[in-house]
This record gives structure tokens, C-alpha cells and sequence, in this order.
């Protein structure tokens, strides 16, 4: 460099704050884990967790340098499995299981899988499932409790739903502790969407609240994978997969007739994954639209416009728009809320359905739309092989974690490891697509829409 040269000041990137990821655990570890009978005679140690070892939450050069901090401090997530030393003596524990929220392919499989592995490997004495969610803690409601057996629940995940029942909406969690200790539970498993996981949150305070002894550890729940750190909720590929099905219908139906119009309105409140996945597995849609990415219906740049000239070339079109998406357009109030404590959205389908239709009539333009809105037939149907197979890890992984001791945390899959997530974490934020990212901009590359309908 000269003299005259004026020196390069470099600027450091702002250090991104790094989120608590530490779990909260009732104690140590003093009793030796009835795992070992299966693990020890594998002659190996590398099934046992290292209590220290974490899983990193960045796996890029960008993503690590961008905290600031030194590698010995980068924020990194608890790995599930069986640790050496539990917290419970399995032969004085019991543990209860609820399903709470809207129903998901999969719940059946979790509950099974909690129960084997609670009873075969931990030779946990009793294992109840609690009857319609939250309400069945509270006697009001008259709900019993059921007992829970390898042997009751063997053929259950042939069929959605969920065998225990399911409910909306809050309940006191101080009637909730009541009821576990009328039960001497010990451990609780809590599998449920965000407001679920809220309500579990309480449940924990009001357990530490007393002085307690009881592990409250969640297996998170959304059709809609919209949790953040985690790679995908279970349930979730056998819902894009059938979402698929429809879109497949709609355009089926589309090219049966002259300037066809297939609309498919999937599930997506607040995230568009499964209208995005949907639309690539099938390759029919000619729009997607989802609640990241705000669009317009007006204009020559609007929606309308836009299928007018794919109608005009191709003779066809297919819409897929996620739940959640336009909301703007139908004068949305956030204020108002369902008994879980969601936005209550405005219908998004029918609206689509009728300016489309109005559109093409002012138009001159002859055409007939075929709606399909498939989301409740999705979430009742039993999950696919891959999701089977992700809930009965996700339900051994939660037991392993609530006979250590672990608490108010929910276990997933991130970047390929199972690991440990602190619930306020769990629903801090929504897990969004990107409109920026990969993802998005597969979908644009296979619909051929503009990257903005304004």
C-alpha cells in the first residue's frame, strides 16, 4: 500500500444475540438407567449422551463468525438419548400423556411410541393417558383417565387422530397439579402445538411453584412446521404429500373444461411450507400464494390478471393458496382470536373463488372454478411410513429426557440430530418461509409467477 493510500478500515459484523437454549432440569442424575441392560451389551459407549456435548445452532463460517463470540461459547442445543444416570426411579414412577389442539397425522404413533419405551426399557409400573386434552385434568368435565399398555396401543397408528381425544382452549393449571398429584404423576408428556406448549409452561411454574418433582416435557405438534429450531414437526410430509393429491385434482379438473380454473386452499395460519412443498411434489400449480408474501388482485400486475393470461395460453390454471395468505385483503382484525388464542382469519377460499369468477365474467371470458379445500380430510388421515417412523424416535427421545430429569422442554430434530428445546424457545417466534430464500424461489421457478402479484 502507498502513502498517499488511505488505510482500509475493516467493519466487523454486528454480533447477532444468541438465543437461552439451556435446559431446565429437576436435579442430578443419581439412579443407574434401566437403559443399560440394552445399551452396555452393545459394547459400546457412544449410545450414552456426554451430558456436555452440544449440537451447534449455526453450521456455516458465516452463521458462527456472525455471533461474536468465542467457539467455546457458541450457542449449541442439548442432544437427546438415554443418558447414564436418570433422575426417576422407574419403579416408583408413573407417567401421564395428553393431545391437545388440532388433530395431525402422527398422534397415535407418539402415544405408542411413549408407552413401549416408557414400559419395555424404563419397566415404568403405570402410564395413563389423559382423556380430551387439557379439559381432562379438570373434573368439571367428567373426563376419565385410561390406562395406558404396550398391548392397548399395538394397532392404534393404523388410524388418525388421536385415541385419547383431543380439546381447545385453556385450562387453570393449578387444577391441572391437583389432578397430576391425585395421580402421583411423575412425569408428563404434553404433545401439542405453541398454545399447548404455553399452556405446559404453566403447568411447570405451577409445579416448581409447589416445590414438586414432576417433568413436564413436550413433543411439539403443527401440521403447519411452523416451530422454530426444528427441521420439520412430524406429520408434516404426510400432509404436504396428500395436500399434493388435491392440487393434483384441481388440475384434473382444470383442463377438463374450457378455460378451467382449479383453486386448492391448504393449511397454513402463519406459514406457507405445506402450499409451497405441495406445489413442488406435484409441478401443476400456476400460482402459489402464502402468508409471507404479500399479493394484490388489481392491476395489470394483480393475481387476476396474471391467471387471465395464463387461462389465455395454456387454457387452464391452478391457484394454491395457503390459509393464512391475503388476509389483508378481506379486512383481517388481529384482536379477534379462536379458543386456543389464534387469530381467527377471515376465509381466504371463497373470496379467491368469487373474484376470480367475477373477473373472468366482466371479461367476457367463459370459465368454471373447482374448489377444493382438502384440510380436514389431511389432518385426520394416519401418518405415512417416514412420519411413523420420526414420531416413534421423537417419542423415545422425549422419554429419555423426562426420566433424566429434564423439564418445561420439547425434544425435535435439528440439522439431523435429535435435540433438546427449551419450550419458551419452542414459541418465541413462527418458523416462516423465507421469501428470500432457496425455497421460495423454487417455487417461483416452478409455477413461472412473477416474484411480485401487486
Amino acid at each position: 500500500m502507498s502513502a498517499a493510500e488511505p488505510a482500509r478500515v475493516v467493519e466487523l459484523p454486528r454480533a447477532l444475540p444468541s438465543p437461552d437454549l439451556e435446559i431446565s432440569t429437576l436435579g442430578p442424575g443419581r439412579i443407574d438407567s434401566p437403559m443399560a441392560e440394552l445399551l452396555d451389551n452393545s459394547r459400546t459407549s457412544e449410545h450414552y449422551v456426554d451430558e456436555h456435548d452440544r449440537v451447534l445452532l449455526d453450521d456455516t463460517l458465516a452463521g458462527i463468525t456472525s455471533r461474536g463470540v468465542p467457539p467455546t461459547d457458541l450457542p449449541g442445543m442439548e442432544p437427546c438419548g438415554p443418558r447414564r444416570k436418570i433422575f426417576f426411579d422407574p419403579a416408583k414412577t408413573r407417567a401421564a400423556i395428553v393431545t391437545c389442539g388440532g388433530l395431525c397425522p402422527g398422534l397415535n404413533d407418539v402415544i405408542a411410541g411413549l408407552v413401549r419405551t416408557l414400559t419395555y426399557h424404563y419397566k415404568v409400573r403405570r402410564v395413563v393417558g389423559i382423556r380430551n386434552g387439557y379439559q381432562g385434568f379438570v373434573a368439571a368435565y367428567g373426563h376419565d383417565v385410561v390406562d395406558l399398555a404396550p398391548e392397548s396401543v399395538r394397532d392404534i397408528a393404523t388410524d388418525g387422530g388421536t385415541v385419547l381425544g383431543t380439546s381447545r382452549g385453556p385450562q387453570d393449571p393449578a387444577e391441572i397439579v391437583d389432578c397430576l398429584e391425585r395421580l402421583h404423576v411423575n412425569v408428563l408428556f404434553v404433545v401439542g402445538g405453541d398454545g399447548s406448549m404455553r399452556g405446559a409452561m404453566q403447568i411447570a411454574a405451577e409445579v416448581a411453584q409447589r416445590g414438586l418433582l414432576i417433568a413436564v416435557v413436550g413433543i411439539p405438534k403443527t401440521i403447519d412446521n411452523d416451530i422454530p429450531y426444528i427441521d420439520q414437526s412430524f406429520g408434516f410430509q404426510t400432509a404436504f404429500s396428500h395436500a399434493s393429491d388435491a392440487i393434483r385434482a384441481a388440475r384434473v379438473e382444470a383442463t377438463s373444461t374450457a378455460n378451467g380454473i382449479g383453486l386448492v386452499k391448504l393449511m397454513g395460519r402463519h406459514s406457507g411450507f405445506i402450499a409451497c412443498y405441495a406445489a413442488l411434489a406435484r409441478s401443476g400449480a400456476d400460482v402459489v400464494l402464502i402468508p409471507e408474501v404479500p399479493f394484490g388482485l388489481d392491476g395489470d400486475g394483480g393475481l387476476l390478471a396474471h391467471l387471465r393470461r395464463r387461462v389465455s395460453e395454456r387454457g387452464h390454471a391452478v391457484v394454491v393458496v395457503a390459509e393464512g395468505a391475503g388476509q389483508e385483503l378481506l379486512g383481517h382484525t388481529p384482536d379477534a382470536a379462536d379458543a386456543s388464542g389464534n387469530a381467527r382469519l377471515q376465509d381466504i377460499g371463497p373470496y379467491l373463488r368469487r373474484r376470480i369468477g367475477d373477473h373472468f365474467a366482466d371479461a367476457g371470458v367463459e370459465t368454471s372454478i373447482r374448489y377444493i379445500d382438502p384440510s380436514y380430510a389431511i389432518r385426520s388421515v394416519p401418518a405415512n411410513p417416514y412420519d411413523s417412523v420420526y414420531c416413534v424416535r421423537l417419542s423415545q427421545a422425549a422419554v429419555h429426557a423426562a426420566m433424566s430429569g429434564r423439564t418445561e422442554m420439547v425434544v425435535g430434530r435439528y440439522r439431523r440430530r435429535f435435540v433438546h428445546v427449551p419450550m419458551a424457545a419452542a414459541v418465541s417466534r413462527r418458523n416462516q418461509v423465507e421469501p428470500h430464500g432457496d425455497l421460495w424461489m423454487a417455487v417461483l421457478e416452478s409455477t413461472g409467477q412473477p416474484v411480485h402479484l401487486a
